[in-house]
């Protein structure tokens, strides 16, 4: 029997977690609302870690977009609907089964394709892609970032926009904290929040790379939302949410505050 690599276990382990999650999502998939939409499509507020993605990007009206690590297929959904043609690659086979079914009961089956490979092995011509999109995937990918991200921008089109939302820690003393807190988080054995050396490596690639942080008081959402479902949340618990987001915003605009948050937003330009 061949030895299995360091790098294909990884591979095997995350597959496995995340086919897991999909198997147990798979009765559960439902039509992305309207409200949902709407707050990508025309609310778009600053102070929301998503919505904030979608108001860099602008219209999708026609664009191509690679979803990296695109899991169940949440976020083609609303790229795709959105006037985007979307191309979702994930690791997990669970998940891009559950992604395509999602596609079908949303309608938008003809508008994406998803593929299944782990991303260090996959091939798609030079200059495909006008946006580049991933949520909460690089941090993955630590091991393997550099040769990631020159395949990222060897896809993407000159000038496209390359842009994720991922989990970041760029506090020695917050991550200490963190390791002591009995927080149960749904994570695989191999990832990480990205410190400053991984947003090195990026910007190597990106040198136009701007980040902004997020989640700071918001780390206390999931106690408000325990569903993660804002847009079917009560009004008082939208309201909390609001008000928690609204604070981080206004604290991590302000310089040597702003690493404090726990997640944040990076994005930049392929060369022209």
């Amino acid at each position: 029997m061949p030895v299995q690599s360091e790098e294909e276990a990884r591979w095997k382990r995350e597959a496995e977690f995340f086919d897991r999650e999909a198997e147990a999502a798979m009765s559960r998939i439902q039509p992305v609302p309207p409200e949902t939409l709407k707050r990508y499509g025309q609310l778009r507020r600053r102070r929301f870690n998503k919505e904030f993605r979608f108001r860099i990007l602008g219209s999708l009206a026609g664009k191509s977009v690679l979803d990296v690590g695109c899991g169940d297929g949440i976020n083609a959904m609303n790229l795709a609907m959105l006037g985007a043609r979307v191309t979702g690659i994930d690791i997990s086979a669970k998940a891009i089964e559950l992604a395509r079914k999602r596609a079908e009961v949303n309608g938008v089956s003809a508008s994406t394709t998803f593929v299944c490979s782990p991303l260090e092995r996959a091939e798609f011509p030079d200059g495909s892609f006008d946006v580049i999109w991933g949520d909460a995937v690089l941090h993955h990918l630590i091991p393997d970032l550099d040769n990631v991200m020159r395949n990222l921008v060897r896809w993407a089109k000159p000038g496209a926009v390359i842009i994720f939302g991922e989990p970041m820690n760029l506090s020695p003393w917050l991550r200490k904290l963190r390791l002591m807190l009995p927080v149960k988080t749904d994570a695989t054995p191999d990832e990480r929040p990205l410190e400053r050396s991984e947003v090195d490596i990026i910007t190597r690639h990106l040198p136009d790379l701007q980040v902004r942080h997020f989640n700071l008081l918001a780390r206390l959402n999931r106690f408000v939302l325990p569903d993660h479902n804002y847009e079917r949340a009560s009004l008082p618990q939208r309201a909390v949410v609001s008000a928690l987001t609204s604070i981080d915003y206004a604290v991590l605009s302000m310089p040597l505050l702003d690493t404090l948050g726990g997640t944040a937003v990076m994005y930049g330009h392929t060369p022209r």
